[in-house]
């Protein structure tokens, strides 16, 4: 069972639908009991990094999270959900993150067109279970104004250009992020998740 959260800040329908088309069960909760319990977890954002904050933190979830992700259990986090999951982001202001992988979220130069939109190539940079069966160069769709700059560039799985290279995956052990969005990426989103479907299997 997937465990999507709902934060009531994105649209998680299509995250829903790439999963059960392919198969694969999910359940979509705001309730921390469910959560605890979970054996995988998708957090998925759309929006302002405070907002996000403010939401997992009144909602009870924050801690639940965290614990899940030292848990060695699953946990993807897509778009501004990767982004949660860094120490700290500078969107409108300073505001702290889960700190499940050491690192900032900053915006990008003033120099370079904002929202980076559309689809655009990630190139993997390492081995990763994210990306099984898929080609080591592959197009995905991307909509943000900010990036992750992971503390360890080990911990970057895959690199996307966008008037510079930035980090467009990342992996922390049982930890991940997508800065792009796998259930509007078409076959190769759907590939994507099925890979991380696949883990939730291996811990039943």
């Amino acid at each position: 069972m997937i465990t999507i959260i709902d934060l009531g800040i994105s649209n998680i329908k299509s995250i829903t639908r790439g999963f059960v088309t392919q198969g694969f069960q999910v359940q979509i909760t705001s309730d921390p009991a469910q959560v605890e319990k979970a054996q995988s977890i998708v957090l998925p954002g759309v929006g302002a990094f405070p907002k996000a904050v403010q939401v997992l933190k009144t909602g009870g979830l924050w801690e639940t999270v965290i614990q899940h992700g030292k848990s060695g259990k699953p946990l993807i986090g897509i778009c501004l959900g990767m982004q949660l999951l860094f120490s700290d982001s500078e969107e409108h202001g300073h505001t702290p993150g889960l700190d499940l992988i050491p690192g900032h979220v900053v915006r990008f130069p003033m120099d370079r067109p904002v929202p980076h939109m559309g689809w655009n190539e990630v190139v993997q940079a390492r081995r990763s279970v994210l990306f099984k069966g898929l080609p080591h160069q592959v197009d995905f769709y991307f909509v943000h104004s900010y990036y992750v700059q992971p503390g360890h560039q080990s911990h970057v799985t895959g690199y996307c250009d966008h008037y510079g290279p930035f980090a467009a995956t990342v992996q922390k052990g049982n930890i991940y992020g997508t800065q792009f969005h796998p259930e509007k990426s078409q076959k190769n989103g759907l590939a994507l998740l099925r890979n991380f479907a696949f883990l939730t299997e291996e811990q039943q």
